[in-house]
C-alpha cells in the first residue's frame, strides 16, 4: 500500500503548519493491522519525509515526529506492513481523540 499519494501530500502542503492551531486537522491515519499503533498526522515534510502527530497505542499517547521511511521500512507477519486508513476522512483532533 502506497502510505502517502500525492494528493494527500498536496493536501499537507495546502493546511501547511498547525503549530499554533488549538485543535488542529488530522490529514491522515496510519495504523499496524496486527497489533497497537496507531499514527494521526497533522503536518508533513516532504524534504525529510517526517510526520507531526499524534499516536496512540504505545506505552503512551503523545504528539510528536514520525517518520515516512520507518513506517515504510516495518515488516509485520503474512507480508503486511503499517497501513493508511483509506476510509479516513479529515477531522479535527477533537472529533478523533475525546
Amino acid at each position: 500500500m502506497q502510505l502517502l499519494t500525492k494528493a494527500i501530500q498536496d493536501r499537507f502542503q495546502k493546511v501547511g503548519s498547525q503549530e499554533h492551531v488549538d485543535d488542529p486537522i488530522i490529514i491522515a491515519k496510519f495504523f499496524n493491522p496486527c497489533g497497537s499503533g496507531t499514527w494521526y498526522a497533522t503536518e508533513y515534510n516532504p524534504e525529510d519525509k517526517i510526520f507531526f502527530g499524534y499516536v496512540t497505542g504505545f506505552a503512551f499517547d503523545e504528539w510528536g515526529t514520525f517518520s515516512l521511511v520507518d513506517m515504510e521500512s516495518v515488516k509485520l507477519p503474512f507480508g503486511l506492513g503499517i497501513e493508511r486508513d483509506i476510509y479516513f476522512e479529515e477531522k479535527r483532533f477533537s472529533e478523533v481523540i475525546k
